[in-house]
């Protein structure tokens, strides 16, 4: 299933949300432009690799703090194929704006990140001895839209399902792509126990998904300038 389009308003510009897509098609741009050398020392850099983090606990000296943090971080701004970074690009546009419209733009951006932040966790942890460089906008992505399954469970989606388009309530949408995560997930833990195995990063949606449905009420929603009733 392919989402195409939703029908939930929003009463704002999504200026966080732009900014995000651009940053994200501006940074694989780059990577674009790199000989495959050079874009393996960024991705490695710059990825997160598990293992790193096992390294830096254990006491080994070969790893700083800084360079173990700091790719959970910048490791949500990297994609490793074009398919890679418009599929990612293609949800937050369709589901992010309306999850900034509910929170406001600083907290939007704070909630992107934060979510992010937990989903490369929870990979992390399945898959602690993985010396593979793990990267993606998704983690964060799957947080949006954990955020818009509590959100807006009855907004509808126009979908395109094998040769029909149909439009599906949300939480149909994203229950079913969060029980394939996890169903995913689940099936793939035994890969984790080997260090060298790719692939996509099951568990990060997972934790995204759930870290974006538990937090969206918390942050709560923003304080209009212009009060007013929404019809």
């Amino acid at each position: 299933m392919l989402p195409i389009r939703d029908d939930q308003p929003r009463y704002s510009t999504p200026w966080v949300n732009s900014f995000l897509i651009g940053l994200n098609l501006l940074i694989f741009f780059f990577e674009w432009t790199l000989d495959p050398r050079s874009l393996e020392i960024l991705i490695r850099q710059f990825g997160v690799v598990p293992s790193h983090l096992v390294a830096l606990l254990s006491g080994s000296p070969r790893y700083s703090l800084l360079s173990v943090v700091l790719p959970f971080f910048t490791s949500m701004f990297l994609h490793g194929s074009w398919m890679h970074v418009i599929g990612n690009m293609w949800f937050l546009y369709i589901f992010g704006d309306n999850v900034e419209d509910y929170l406001g733009h600083f907290k939007y951006l704070v909630f992107y990140v934060l979510t992010g932040l937990i989903a490369m966790t929870t990979q992390v942890l399945v898959s602690v001895h993985s010396a593979v460089p793990t990267l993606g906008a998704s983690g964060a992505i799957a947080g949006v839209l954990g955020a818009y399954f509590v959100l807006y469970p009855k907004a509808r989606v126009l979908t395109w399902f094998f040769v029909f388009v149909l439009w599906v309530p949300a939480w149909i949408i994203l229950g079913y792509w969060f029980a394939l995560q996890f169903l995913s997930g689940t099936a793939s833990i035994a890969a984790y126990a080997h260090q060298n195995v790719g692939g996509v990063a099951f568990w990060a949606h997972v934790g995204g998904f759930v870290a974006g449905a538990l937090l969206v009420k918390a942050f709560g929603e923003r304080q209009l300038r212009y009060p007013y009733v929404r019809a």
